[in-house]
């Protein structure tokens, strides 16, 4: 699965990565987040009137069913979607027929060893360019009338290079895959394609805790060793 990543990149990236977004350059808060936890919002491009649009979302589905109060009730993880059965599931199966996005990544983490020692990676594109996830995303209103809008990553088994760390892996989009995608003219095999070549560090374990160092770029830096400590 996938539960932290991170999202920092500037206008002239963002745009260019959309392909492009209808919303002007230097529009709107693009601070930069490398801790990045479920729940919170993130960043998502979904198709727009002449391109695309970069809309927040809050990162994990609540579906258009659900009666509860707010948002906190909602208490199922629905911040991944496996491609496997995500067509099948009730919180799932009406976004994947009309309401796809793109996740835009500057990267994404894993942990591995044993529970009470976890060693956290990081994983980015091996050229430094943005990885696309895809995703699904719904619109909410609860009976008081807050709307709420929401999203999820579609998520794969994992290649055999990423194995090494994790079963699985989120399921990413090549550009030329965005039309068909977010169209919804492609169906799950787009997601089962060859993934984008990956590069991977270890960090520091303070990213272990939920939202720390998410202002903080050295939170996505390598862990080196100090010089008086054993290799």
């Amino acid at each position: 699965m996938c539960g932290r990543f991170s999202q920092h990149y500037t206008w002239e990236q963002i745009q260019a990565f959309s392909q492009p977004l209808t919303l002007a350059t230097g529009q709107g808060n693009l601070q930069p987040h490398y801790n990045i936890a479920p729940t919170t919002n993130i960043h998502m491009i979904v198709p727009a009137e002449g391109g695309r649009e970069l809309r927040s979302a809050r990162w994990g589905l609540i579906p258009f069913w659900f009666k509860g109060a707010s948002p906190k009730e909602f208490k199922f993880a629905t911040f991944n979607a496996r491609v496997e059965d995500f067509d099948q599931k009730s919180s799932f199966k009406s976004a994947y027929k009309s309401r796809r996005c793109v996740i835009p990544a500057s990267g994404f983490f894993e942990w591995t060893g044993p529970k009470t020692d976890r060693t956290p990676h990081y994983f980015s594109a091996a050229d430094g360019d943005l990885l696309a996830i895809a995703g699904l995303w719904e619109r909410w209103k609860s009976p008081a009338g807050e709307d709420v809008t929401s999203c999820t990553m579609v998520v794969r088994d994992a290649d055999e290079w990423t194995a090494r760390y994790h079963d699985r892996m989120p399921s990413f989009l090549q550009p030329d895959d965005f039309d068909t995608w977010l169209s919804g003219s492609a169906g799950k095999e787009l997601l089962r394609k060859t993934p984008p070549k990956l590069q991977e560090w270890v960090v520091g374990k303070k990213v272990n805790k939920t939202g720390a160092g998410d202002n903080d770029p050295t939170t996505i830096a390598p862990d080196l060793p100090r010089p008086d400590t054993p290799l």
